[in-house]
């Protein structure tokens, strides 16, 4: 006999009111099916068992941005209410009192004032391109053009969702070698603040002038508590000025990502992520019905890959000129030979979108596959990283040591 679970959920009844309570079901699914039965649309279903797992940390002041999940959840939520018949004013009312972010909140309510002034949807959300990404944007431009919002609207929530795991991916590939990192900067100032005192104390008894490197990390400890924060200071400052550049400087932009897919260890996972966001992407515009000229220039913005936007200047010149759009991808190396064959194959069949889509979903597979190979080739450069410094530092600390055993050696 199967076990049922208990699940908390948020609906919406019949009069439009917003309603809690708790469910028995098999399933989320089970649990949905049963409340739309009663009348109402479900908005969220959470496991009671599941709950405290879910629960995300909030750091005030670093949570309040809309991530990906937020827009994935909105567009979701959005579709729901509009499927169930509900007006659009109405089902913004109940988004804006849903929303759990403050910006998102307010941008909705914004919205939904705008549209009551005569706006259409797609042009009141893209007064908020802070918030309602241009991909967005154009999905539901699209839909209101082509009476199809609700099926627009889950398109962009499946998009954003597949985008959020891409990104997790990513932070997970990244994670290991970030933590290393930030723990080889703490031992290093551990060792000059609690150990290179004792060696220097030593070294003044034993007389003599230090070897350029121990000297070197003397200083260092010496002057530690200006430096330090200095020198986080000037490379905070590159690091941002590096940034305003990459976004000033189109050039700039575009040779440093050409590097990025060059790497020798993280090249082949920036391209492969880069693939499957323009994949995903252009997919999904196709097949919301957007134009391809304008579906291009908004992939073009959204991958965030400027070798992928050249790309994608060319496709839309090959466009305007009555050519294929796959016709002037052989000459971007970026894209390999399968995914331009896909392609051509997909605009020959009217399939586009549909091959689009399969394009992505073998990406993100190898995006998954490559991550696990990163993480599993970065550990022993990490740990000969590691043992770089640490012995480096031993080495430094210990050559006065030397020199003094050597000079006795030699008087004797």
């Amino acid at each position: 006999m199967a076990v049922t679970k208990t699940f908390d959920y948020e609906i919406v009844d019949a009069a439009g009111k917003r309603g809690k309570g708790t469910i028995e079901a098999l399933n989320e699914t089970a649990a949905a099916q049963a409340l739309r039965q009663q009348g109402a649309v479900p908005l969220a279903i959470t496991e009671q068992s599941a709950i405290g797992l879910r629960k995300e940390l909030s750091i005030p002041g670093l949570t309040g941005r809309t991530t990906l999940k937020d827009l994935s959840v909105f567009s979701r939520q959005f579709a729901t209410l509009s499927n169930s018949g509900m007006s659009l004013l109405r089902s913004l009312a109940v988004l804006e009192d849903q929303a759990a972010k403050p910006g998102l909140r307010r941008a909705v309510g914004e919205v939904r004032t705008d549209i009551e002034g005569g706006l259409s949807l797609s042009a009141a959300m893209g007064k908020h391109d802070r918030i309602f990404p241009t991909l967005m944007v154009a999905m539901i431009r699209a839909g209101e053009a082509g009476g199809f919002l609700d099926d627009a609207l889950e398109r962009i929530a499946t998009n954003f969702e597949k985008d959020a795991a891409l990104r997790a991916k990513i932070k997970s590939a990244l994670t290991y070698p970030v933590i290393v990192l930030m723990f080889s900067v703490l031992m290093i100032i551990g060792v000059l603040i609690f150990i290179v005192p004792i060696f220097q104390k030593m070294f003044a008894q034993l007389g003599g002038k230090l070897p350029m490197p121990t000297q070197i990390i003397v200083t260092a400890s010496h002057t530690l508590v200006w430096s330090g924060p200095l020198t986080a200071i000037v490379v905070g400052g590159a690091v941002a000025a590096f940034k305003q550049g990459l976004r000033r400087s189109p050039a700039l932009r575009l040779r440093f990502d050409r590097l990025k897919l060059k790497l020798p260890v993280f090249g082949q996972l920036f391209t492969k992520i880069a693939i499957s966001r323009f994949s995903r992407n252009l997919g999904t515009l196709l097949g919301v019905g957007v134009p391809v000229l304008q579906a291009l220039d908004v992939v073009g913005a959204t991958t965030g890959n400027a070798v992928i936007a050249e790309a994608m200047s060319d496709l839309q010149a090959s466009v305007r000129d009555g050519r294929p759009m796959s016709a002037p991808l052989h000459k971007h190396s970026v894209f390999p030979r399968m995914v331009t064959q896909m392609i051509e194959v997909g605009e020959e069949s009217g399939q586009i979108s549909q091959m689009l889509d399969k394009v992505a979903d073998f990406y993100d597979r190898e995006v998954d596959t490559a991550a696990e190979s990163l993480t599993a080739s970065i550990e022993p450069i990490m740990v000969v990283f590691m043992g770089a410094i640490v012995g480096s530092m031993v080495v430094c600390l210990y050559l006065p040591m030397f020199t003094i055993y050597q000079h006795i050696g030699g008087t004797s």
